[in-house]
């Protein structure tokens, strides 16, 4: 490590636990919290537990969903769920905390367990140094790194001049809903750090994602006569071509922090429902997908433009002109987000990477293609990044992995800017 880490720094460190943080990421991987889940809920009660264990001030509480769902700034949901809790962990100093450490407990589902390298998505196994499972990038690695440098905190006995936080949410994969609560709840921070995965850069800025239905009507008909009917499978193929079309055009001059990123701003179809009988043709078809948000730009500009892609599409097509496609926004409603370019947070965050890497390189700076709980705390005011383990194209995919040695140098960065931040000493 560089000789630019004070003693306090070094005494610090020699408190991090490299093999309970390991043990503590296989525990939160063997936990199946997939988004609204109970099983999400109880890894909360046990996040809530293991920062009273280090003698955190503990924040732990069941979201008012019904209220939450009433606040015009409501992020949306996608998965159903009847509860939720909300955690907060403050250690040490008077006021505002100095730095807030914040992840996410939920997962998305793991799919077809046939495609997975390893048997169980949920067993948490360790193949030479990588950890295999859902939610091993996305996004438990961080919040293991989380719990980590608030146990080293607790366990070097240092005395924090100001405050130290964790906010464990829920919700994150669906819109945001746990972090929205947090915020709304009072809690605050000068700064904040998402660990979310960021293969080893310091993400200054990320695209949002808004989840779209599109409703195409056909005309219903028996198979062996289809010609009396019309597809609303072959109706929705001029609709997805308009699609691919918008997709080019809003990509065509990205934001130079995406640099060597060749789609920023993706437009998915994620599922599709067409018809009820195999020898009818459907008069129905929905498809479901996310539209990609430019940085900076307003949510309601990239849903005009998409109805109106989708909106002239159907005005070209011989059926369609009478029976439009409908687009309904649902779901997850992601604004992009960002921190500004001169924050001295980067800064910080950067010399705490370097300064705690044998290498002493400094991290690469950049944006990330899609949306997270940053734009909600930027928009509450707090200045926010991501840095943390993973790499996010292993995320919500049958490999979902992480380097556990990139997990321990991203919690040894953390612990360096808490120090740092919160104006630690003995």
């Amino acid at each position: 490590m560089s000789a630019a880490l004070s003693t306090t720094e070094r005494r610090v460190l020699d408190h991090l636990d490299g093999d309970a943080l390991v043990q503590g990421l296989v525990d939160l991987v063997r936990v199946p919290s997939i988004t609204g889940s109970d099983a999400e809920s109880d890894l909360q009660f046990r996040q809530a537990e293991d920062l009273e264990r280090s003698g955190f001030e503990v924040d732990a509480w069941k979201l008012d969903l019904p209220a939450l769902a009433a606040d015009p700034e409501f992020p949306g949901t996608e998965a159903p769920r009847v509860e939720g809790y909300g955690v907060v962990g403050v250690l040490g100093g008077e006021g505002i905390p100095a730095l807030v450490l914040q992840g996410h407990v939920d997962v998305v589902p793991t799919g077809d367990p046939a495609k997975w390298t390893i048997a169980d998505p949920f067993a948490g196994r360790i193949i030479g140094r990588t950890l295999h499972g859902r939610g091993a990038c996305d996004m438990k690695a961080g919040v293991a790194v989380n719990a980590a440098v608030a146990a080293t905190l607790a366990r070097s006995r240092v005395t924090l001049e100001r405050p130290f936080a964790v906010h464990s949410v829920i919700s994150e994969e669906d819109g945001g809903l746990g972090a929205f609560a947090t915020l709304r709840r009072g809690h605050r921070g000068e700064v904040a750090v998402l660990t979310e995965p960021t293969s080893g850069r310091i993400v200054v800025a990320n695209a949002g994602a808004l989840t779209f239905r599109i409703l195409v009507p056909g005309r219903a008909a028996h198979g062996s006569t289809r010609l009396e009917g019309v597809s609303a499978f072959e109706a929705f193929l001029p609709v997805h071509r308009a699609l691919q079309d918008l997709e080019r055009a809003r990509n065509s001059d990205p934001d130079p922090l995406f640099a060597g990123l060749p789609l920023p701003y993706p437009i998915s179809i994620g599922r599709i429902a067409a018809g009820d009988w195999a020898s009818s043709v459907p008069d129905l078809l929905t498809a479901e997908g996310r539209l990609g948000v430019r940085l900076g730009e307003d949510p309601g500009q990239a849903r005009r433009e998409l109805e109106q892609a989708v909106a002239e599409a159907s005005a070209r097509d011989l059926w369609l002109a009478d029976h439009p496609a409908q687009v309904v926004w649902h779901g997850g409603q992601f604004a992009s987000g960002s921190i500004h370019a001169a924050h001295p947070l980067i800064d910080e965050v950067a010399r705490s990477v370097a300064d705690t890497r044998d290498s002493g390189a400094s991290p690469l700076r950049g944006a990330a293609p899609y949306g997270s709980d940053l734009r909600l705390y930027a928009a509450d005011g707090i200045p926010a990044l991501h840095y943390g383990p993973g790499d996010v194209r292993f995320a919500h995919a049958p490999r979902e992995q992480v380097d556990l040695d990139e997990v321990l140098e991203v919690a040894a960065a953390l612990v360096v800017l808490a120090v740092r931040r919160c104006g630690a000493h003995y």
